[in-house]
């Protein structure tokens, strides 16, 4: 192995004097949306540098894996690269629990402004990004409820559902009499076509992303509340081996690379509810008074599952009532002041 290593360092391509080359990674293909905001970045970074930062992409998986890019970036796999800590199963409880924490911030924009608000409440956040430099923060379309052959019209309809759905819904779901299902997004088109699940909590743009147009016949405009979270970072080792300025290009792309991520998203949204409309995807919207009592249900298990962390010695409350705080208006964020 060290004499590969050792062969493959002599074929690297020279670098320029004063140029520096970071590898960047991600699970994604070039052509998925989130890939088209990280090179979006990525140009930022090698203009904004003039030339001497040179970012070098591995796309679809080649360099850090889905479920252990934390832990391989902090072992230097790659430079920086996609994380998704909510998904990560130790280490990242406050991360994990915080995203659902996100009633009444609507926007992207909002989303992010409220994770910055949760964060400088709570220093555990940081915490749990140990070994790591976040790059940038990234929030979500809201999700709806897709089915495949009953419509969901009002709450009542989505008793005896059985719906995959992200972890930091199952509570709330169980109370409106669904059986929720936590699996892969990856295996949900083939188990809604089998018929193992009635439907699927998603954003739009999955009806084409995902192709849930071919499969799915209906799609109720529930506003699901969607977190932000730390979504690219990088080696904490190898941040601080840059040099001052290089860290200063690097921590002006953070706004550039959240707000690409933001127009991307966006645009993957209406193209997905267009591709919706194409194959008469009946669009159902959720009556006021149900939107009201789901959002209701969603912030005490908001609360059931921010005390549950104290059980581990982690101030959930503290973070929930930051969240609650910083939200003064629909999609208006403001952070609290430190306590008096």
């Amino acid at each position: 192995m060290l004499v590969a290593v050792a062969l493959l360092a002599a074929c690297a391509r020279a670098l320029p004097p004063g140029v520096t080359e970071l590898t960047y990674a991600s699970p994604y293909a070039p052509t998925h949306p989130f890939s088209k905001a990280d090179i979006a970045w990525i140009k930022f970074v090698e203009q904004r540098s003039a030339g001497r930062l040179r970012v070098r992409p591995n796309w679809s998986g080649a360099l850090l894996s889905a479920d252990m890019s934390m832990e391989e970036l902090r072992h230097g796999v790659a430079d920086i690269g996609l994380v998704t800590p909510i998904y990560v199963r130790g280490g990242t409880q406050l991360i994990r629990v915080q995203s659902g924490f996100y009633s009444g911030a609507t926007t992207i924009p909002s989303q992010v402004a409220l994770y910055r608000c949760i964060e400088a409440a709570s220093p555990r956040l940081a915490q749990e990004m140990h070994g790591l430099k976040v790059l940038a923060v990234q929030g979500g379309s809201l999700p709806g409820v897709v089915t495949r052959t009953r419509p969901v019209r009002s709450l009542a309809d989505l008793r005896g559902l059985r719906l995959r759905a992200p972890t930091e819904l199952l509570g709330v779901l169980r109370e409106l009499g669904v059986d929720p299902v936590d699996m892969p997004m990856g295996e949900v088109y083939s188990a809604m076509s089998k018929g193992m699940i009635d439907g699927v909590v998603a954003p739009a743009d999955t009806f084409r992303s995902l192709h849930f147009a071919e499969i799915a016949g209906h799609f109720n405009t529930l506003e699901v509340p969607r977190g932000a979270y730390p979504a690219r970072a990088m080696s904490l080792i190898r941040w601080n081996a840059l040099s001052v300025a290089d860290r200063q290009v690097l921590t002006e792309s953070g706004p550039v690379w959240e707000a690409a991520l933001a127009l991307e998203i966006k645009g993957a949204w209406q193209k997905g509810y267009d591709e919706a409309l194409r194959h008469h995807i009946a669009i159902l919207p959720m009556p006021a008074a149900d939107q009201a009592r789901f959002d209701a249900l969603y912030l005490h298990n908001a609360e059931i599952n921010a005390r549950a962390l104290g059980r581990l010695g982690i101030d959930g409350l503290g973070a929930l009532q930051a969240a609650r705080g910083a939200v003064k208006a629909r999609d208006r964020i403001t952070c609290q002041g430190p306590p008096s």
